[in-house]
């Protein structure tokens, strides 16, 4: 039987907090928290404190809400990239930045929804509301139309039931009736690319492809942008033919479309 490991109940303890902030997923005040985390508010501030001097956990001056800090971010995005599929796409994207001089990311399915990982940009930057942790909106965004074209349905329908995406960058709350955005995410079924067009970042259009794995699983979505005057939003444009030649290729090297010979 394999002795387990000395370790540090008190760490453990605030561990609950860490668990209860992430399982919640959104900003909580003390009472709150320390209630899912099975804890009186006394008990709770203490690990509370020491957790924001590391950067696990930072709280809202205005609101007194704490959240998820930016140690804990950088922590959750090591994770993402340490995934076979990211460490495979992320030269990809790069070269592919310097080919169409526009900026490339790279996301994730992540625990809030579409979660970019990398960022990619050319000489002259695009201003854009995005880093790698950002988190965007799935309806509106070509990132998230790309991941619910091609996820299944009732995982694109649970996400909007529980309002996952309504932090996401670029959300809007008067979003698309049901039936325009089955039309639209059956455009982008048919193109093998989500499109944006100045809406939701204004002056900057972008494409977004899907990068499937060997299951036929979309594992990362390839999104490329740029200013409206200079990226080329046809759907024939050269930029959709090397963001799909890009998302194929590293779709490939994850064993998408191989087939095993009968013997």
């Amino acid at each position: 039987m394999k002795k387990e490991s000395r370790g540090i109940q008190s760490i453990e303890v605030g561990g609950e907090l860490l668990r209860a902030l992430a399982r919640c997923g959104e900003p909580m005040m003390l009472r709150d928290l320390a209630r899912e985390a099975g804890m009186t508010p006394a008990k709770a501030h203490p690990y509370l404190a020491s957790f924001s001097r590391i950067g696990l956990i930072e709280q809202d001056e205005t609101t007194g809400r704490y959240e998820i800090g930016a140690l804990a971010l950088e922590l959750g995005l090591i994770s993402l990239r340490r995934l076979s599929g990211v460490r495979i796409a992320q030269p990809k994207i790069a070269a592919l930045a310097s080919q169409i001089g526009h900026a490339v990311s790279l996301a994730v399915w992540g625990t809030h929804g579409p979660t970019v990982v990398q960022l990619e940009e050319p000489g002259q930057p695009v201003h854009i509301v995005m880093r790698a942790g950002s988190v965007m909106a799935l309806l509106e965004t070509a990132t998230g139309r790309a991941f619910a074209a091609f996820l299944p349905e009732k995982t694109i329908n649970a996400a909007l039931e529980s309002g996952l995406d309504r932090q996401g960058v670029g959300y809007n709350p008067k979003r698309p009736v049901k039936g325009k955005v089955a039309e639209m995410l059956t455009e982008v079924r048919k193109h093998g690319l989500a499109r944006a067009l100045g809406d939701p970042l204004p002056g900057v259009n972008a494409f977004a492809a899907p990068v499937f794995d060997h299951a036929g699983h979309v594992a990362l979505v390839i999104t490329a942008m740029g200013p409206e005057g200079t990226f080329d939003a046809r759907w024939d444009s050269p930029i959709a033919h090397a963001l799909r030649d890009c998302a194929g290729g590293i779709s490939k090297r994850l064993g998408h479309g191989m087939t095993v010979a009968a013997e």
